[in-house]
């Protein structure tokens, strides 16, 4: 008897499946930081990542030593779950190229992923793309190392479709404070936190612009930190509204209490889930051919939104019915 086909196989065929990364993003400097957030991540799982910092944690003049640091604790074996990044430089700095070499060079087997910022337009992410593949090629990397680009300049906003069309680029996020300061003091300070971030107009049209860019191109768009690190319920009300009102899949963290408000936001409703499962079981059993469920007719179309939905609901460690977690999370892709 012939297995049956798991949605990945049949819902994308010819064309790159979604990105499937977790809902928050958790930064973390130092050494002592990055150590705290792998504890962490091993107690509650992979639902968040780690993004180890060259560029803001990096201490003045000590750069390449930070860079090294990193890239050990990401061949540590406290980094159990795989799920840790690292942001360099930008294409400016005089140092980016030696930290991106750094850790390709001692940990290009197991970085999750490369975060490039500050860009002024497509060419600069470009260079630093090339960049990546050439010191692949030179530590004989075989493996695709994924990019996120983060877009904080009026020029990478204005190029934002072409940044999240490059190579291996799978999320584009979103730089607030850097953004509203290059406004020259045209967009309020108000703007740097909420209701401000979501209402002031040039704010939200710049949100509105990079989540359809990453999502017309197949990527994540990543939301803005919170700068609020006492109220959680505002970092929550943060996080559902840049998910509901805009688009966003993910955000950043800059403090561990922010992690869960953020992946609970970004949950999907688990009414939702319960459909999503039993219309996917369903069109399973029907090889994904069209099927009648609840008096209307599903395909592959809706298939594709309920199977992106139950994805996220295993990214945020929602629950989801244990037929389709048997089928579609523990039994191995054919």
């Amino acid at each position: 008897m012939k297995a049956a086909l798991h949605p990945a196989e049949v819902l994308y065929a010819g064309g790159r499946p979604f990105p499937r990364l977790a809902a928050c993003e958790h930064y973390a400097g130092s050494e002592k930081l990055i150590r705290k957030s792998l504890e962490l991540q091993a107690e509650l799982g992979p639902i968040f990542d780690i993004t180890a910092d060259c560029e803001d944690g990096a201490p003045a003049g000590h750069e390449l030593e930070h860079a090294r640091m990193i890239a050990a604790l990401i061949e540590d074996p406290a980094n159990r779950h795989r799920r840790v990044g690292a942001r360099v430089h930008d294409v400016r700095h005089p140092l980016w190229r030696d930290e991106l070499d750094s850790i390709v060079g001692h940990a290009g087997e197991s970085v999750a992923y490369i975060v490039f910022p500050k860009p002024e337009c497509a060419d600069d992410a470009l260079t630093q793309i090339t960049a990546l593949d050439a010191s692949r090629q030179k530590h004989g990397v075989k493996r695709e190392i994924p990019v996120h680009v983060l877009i904080e300049t009026h020029g990478a906003l204005h190029e934002a479709w072409q940044i999240a069309a490059l190579p291996h680029v799978e999320s584009i996020d979103f730089g607030l404070m850097d953004f509203v300061s290059a406004h020259h003091g045209a967009i309020p300070g108000s703007a740097m936190k909420s209701p401000g971030q979501f209402d002031h107009p040039l704010v939200a049209r710049a949100k509105a612009t990079i989540a359809a860019a990453a999502l017309g191109n197949g990527v994540v768009p990543t939301h803005n930190v919170s700068t609020e690190l006492t109220e959680m319920e505002a970092v929550r009300g943060d996080a559902r509204r840049a998910r509901l009102d805009f688009g966003f899949l993910r955000m950043w963290s800059i403090h561990p209490a922010q992690i869960m408000p953020i992946v609970e936001a970004m949950r999907p409703d688990f009414a939702e889930v319960s459909t999503a499962a039993d219309i996917l079981t369903t069109a399973q059993d029907a090889a994904w051919g069209p099927i009648r469920f609840e008096g209307r007719l599903h395909d592959r179309a809706s298939y594709r939104y309920y199977w992106n939905l139950l994805c996220q609901a295993q990214s945020t460690g929602c629950e989801i019915p244990a037929d389709a977690r048997q089928r579609f999370f523990l039994q191995p892709q054919h």
